[in-house]
């Protein structure tokens, strides 16, 4: 009878869970992040040095990015 082990350079699947959750929790705050830069008024904008153009190029990436 053979034993297959699994090798050691795999993750634990509990590892791989917690990459999962907190890679959702940052897309997630990611989003969060620009939609709260497109409520921001020009005046707003302009005191943290950026265009409504750049607020908008923004938050139209994907979430990926």
């Amino acid at each position: 009878m053979t034993l297959h082990v699994l090798p050691r350079t795999a993750p634990p699947p509990a590892r791989r869970l917690r990459r999962l959750l907190a890679w959702i929790a940052h897309l997630r705050e990611q989003s969060r992040q620009r939609d709260e830069l497109l409520s921001l008024s020009d005046h707003e904008l302009r005191d943290i040095g950026i265009s409504r153009y750049d607020a908008v190029t923004e938050a139209r990436k994907p979430l990926w990015r």
